[in-house]
Parts: C-alpha cells; structure tokens; sequence
C-alpha cells in the first residue's frame, strides 16, 4: 500500500521528462541547453574582444567572476529567446 502512495506522488513529477528537448542535427539528437552554452560563450568571446578593442574592459570588473557571469546571462537569454516553452 505505501509502494502505490509513493507512485502516485512521484508520477506527476515525472511527467515532465516525457518531452525531451532535443534537436536533430543532421540526424543525431543534441540537447537544446548545449546550443545554449555555446551561443553564450560566443557571445560572451565577443563581448570581450570589443571590450578589449575599446581599452574598456577594466570597468567590468574582475575577469574570473565577469565573463562565466555573462556567459550564464548570454546563455539564459538565448535559451528564452529560441526555445520558448
């Protein structure tokens, strides 16, 4: 009896992995977060490149802290922009 309460409290938790974010890319699947990342980190190179460019890159703070920050931040807002739920 406690097995089938325990089922029925986790199974609507578990419904939210029966749609898996993914996408086909030239057949294999890739998760959407990683496209994500990746646009984060581009984003983030250019970031520093045009801030190095304009000798204004002192302003931002320390580098170490700084730019994993605007690679979470450029990730985030490009998973809200492409993969609206």
């Amino acid at each position: 009896m406690r097995v089938i309460g325990v089922a029925a409290v986790v199974a609507p938790a578990l419904g939210g992995c029966a749609r898996s974010p993914s996408l086909s890319v030239l057949g294999a699947y890739f998760p959407d977060w990683m496209f994500c990342i990746i646009a984060g980190v581009a984003l983030a190179i250019a970031c520093y490149l045009l801030l190095e460019r304009s000798r204004s890159g002192y302003w931002l703070g320390p580098p170490a802290l700084a730019y994993p920050t605007l690679v979470t931040l450029f990730s985030l807002v490009a998973w809200l922009i492409l993969f609206q739920p």
